[in-house]
Formats: structure tokens, sequence, C-alpha cells
């Protein structure tokens, strides 16, 4: 459940629900890292099915993950990492700009 905390070994994973990529996706937190699944990549959420998907996701990016320091390291589910202080400056980036109200797929922070 979100805010549960695992033990794994010794160390506490912290759980949040991040709901969008798929209605049980969870992110775990545990000290400065955050691990993401398909929620938050650089550049970017992972990819939606739908508006209301994508809508989804972005509301639990920003009010669950963007809370956490800058300098939490984010492990997404594949490729490259980043930090919460880049994701967020690339987000501004998304949102100084107008995007289709059907804007889903594969959506690029910096990206029109």
């Amino acid at each position: 459940e979100d805010g549960d905390t695992l033990m794994v070994g010794t160390l506490p994973l912290r759980v949040l629900h991040t709901p969008g990529h798929t209605a049980g996706s969870i992110c775990l937190v545990v000290g400065d890292h955050l691990f993401t699944g398909d929620t938050l990549f650089p550049g970017g959420p992972g990819h939606s099915t739908s508006r209301d998907t994508l809508r989804q996701t972005i509301e639990s990016i920003t009010r669950k993950l963007y809370i956490l320091p800058s300098e939490t390291i984010i492990y997404p589910g594949h490729g490259a990492g980043t930090t919460i202080g880049a994701s967020i400056k690339e987000y501004s980036v998304f949102t100084s700009r107008p995007h289709s109200t059907d804007l889903h797929g594969d959506v690029l922070w910096n990206e029109s």
C-alpha cells in the first residue's frame, strides 16, 4: 500500500503508489534513491494509453515524486537514470508550451 515500508534485508523501501502507466504502478524509495519502474524516465513519463492515463501519470509524478529532494537519484525500469532535480527542469519546459488535449503515448517533456 502507498506509504508502506518493506524491509529488504536491512534496507527499508518506502512504497509510493503512482498510478497512470498502470493502475497498480508503484515506485520505491530507499534513502536518496528512487526506483520508478515505468512511471518516470529521463525526459518524461512512461508510455500512456490515453489522455486520462497520461494525466494520472503526471499527477503521480508531480504530487508523489517531485516532492522528493532534487538530488534523489532516479532508477527507471530500463535505460539511463537521472535525478529529481533534472526531471523537474525538463518538466518545466513541457509545462511552458501548449499541447494537444489528446496528448498521450510516448511523451517527452522536451518535445512539443
